[in-house]
């Protein structure tokens, strides 16, 4: 199997052409292939190629161990995602992916932020529903010296109850009462990884910089945001059934475009465990 690798952005994403089903798993060199292409461009894409549950699942087993918790599917480490509570029964908290974000910065246990997530399209959504992408190991590449040098020593306060603020501004105690049941976390706003890259931990989770005023701790995480996120820097996925997308968890935010409840729209979704912690 030949694969090409073709950049959709110059901030992120790429595509991976030639890339077969049935193939994924019969060579060996496929997994580091995409791990390298990973490593550089954030985001891969591949186009109908239509993965059923069990491949994918398998695929992702030679990319690092992956998550077996409930799903919502009779397949383990597949994740239904929709807003249909007959096929997610906590569709309502998934409404905050449509806020950029990373993956697993508010953990119930002290686990990694996963290395690595995978997404296959069973069903799209006839509006809305698009998957966008921004590269937060670019958005510390760009910023000064003096900045690097100012936000070296900031630590941020991530909560669950900080990303569903940006979806329920007038929450019911209820909600509250459960929104405060996960562990407030604190992290760098800079993560220097294992590898020796950096990269900003930026998103709807972020709550406030310790020891900074609400307004200034406010204005710096928004600008920061706005930046890593400009248009020029986003990849925005128009999804077709059987695409498949996998992004770099450890450098990568996203977010998906607001869709309908009501929408038929359906990812499966795989998570690659991490193996570092943000520090």
């Amino acid at each position: 199997m030949t694969i090409t690798i073709e950049k959709l952005g110059q901030a992120v994403g790429a595509e991976v052409i030639g890339a077969r089903r049935d193939q994924l798993l019969a060579d060996a060199g496929v997994a580091e292939t995409v791990m390298t292409a990973l490593e550089e461009n954030g985001v891969l894409v591949f186009r109908d190629l239509h993965l059923d549950p069990e491949t994918q699942v398998a695929f992702c087993r030679t990319l690092g161990q992956v998550d077996t918790s409930p799903g919502h599917h009779p397949v383990p480490g597949i994740y239904r995602v929709s807003l249909d509570t007959a096929k997610n029964s906590s569709a309502s908290y998934l409404r905050a992916t449509f806020d950029w974000h990373i993956d697993g910065c508010t953990p119930e246990d002290d686990a990694y932020p996963q290395m690595a997530t995978v997404l296959t399209a069973k069903a799209v959504a006839a509006s809305g529903g698009e998957t966008e992408f921004a590269s937060t190991y670019k958005a510390y590449d760009d910023l000064t010296a003096t900045e690097r040098a100012s936000l070296r020593s900031l630590r941020v306060v991530h909560s669950l109850e900080a990303s569903q603020r940006g979806v329920t501004a007038d929450p019911t105690p209820a909600q509250l009462e459960v929104w405060r049941k996960r562990p407030i976390k604190e992290h760098p706003l800079i993560w220097t990884h294992k590898s020796g890259r950096r990269s900003l931990v930026l998103g709807a989770s972020t709550d406030h910089v310790v020891g900074m005023p609400a307004e200034e701790s406010r204005a710096l995480l928004d600008g920061l945001l706005r930046r890593c996120t400009a248009p020029d820097r986003v990849y925005r996925h128009t999804w077709a059934v059987g695409d498949t997308v996998i992004w770099d968890n450890r450098g990568v935010i996203h977010r998906a475009a607001p869709y309908p409840s009501g929408s038929p729209r359906e990812m499966l979704r795989t998570t690659v465990l991490g193996e570092e912690p943000i520090e």
